[in-house]
């Protein structure tokens, strides 16, 4: 079992930063990748970004390449995302999640179904 419990969302106008964090514990350190995942109102799950355990390789989705940054500690296991240069579709509920499998096709962490625990999930509310 893992317990992964993000926290660090909260209201930002556009243009601003936030950074989310998500503390993982449990089996936390059995697992090869996290990632972030954002969801909005009746859509798909999204991912966002994902960090390799070995190497701390990183993968972000077009959209926020550039202006989103992940990072991790490891003890105790934590996984930062650092948000900056908010647009207003930017605001959605936040999720963090594992993975047990490495893979060295990247559009694998892109897949919600790849990761096996989830975060309870933080809202992010980017205002004009």
């Amino acid at each position: 079992q893992v317990q992964l419990v993000e926290s660090g969302g909260g209201l930002v106008q556009a243009g601003g930063s936030l950074r989310l964090s998500c503390a993982a514990s449990g089996r936390a350190s059995s697992s090869s990748a996290m990632g972030w995942f954002r969801q909005t109102p009746g859509k798909e799950r999204e991912f966002v970004a994902a960090i390799r355990w070995s190497g701390g390789s990183t993968i972000y989705a077009d959209s926020v390449k550039g202006r989103f940054t992940i990072s991790r500690d490891n003890a105790p296991i934590t996984v930062y995302l650092q948000m900056n240069s908010l647009k207003l579709e930017d605001t959605a509920v936040y999720y963090c999640a594992v993975t047990p499998t490495y893979s060295s096709n990247s559009y694998y962490y892109f897949r919600a179904t790849s990761y096996n625990y989830w975060g309870q999930g933080t809202q992010v509310t980017v205002s004009s």
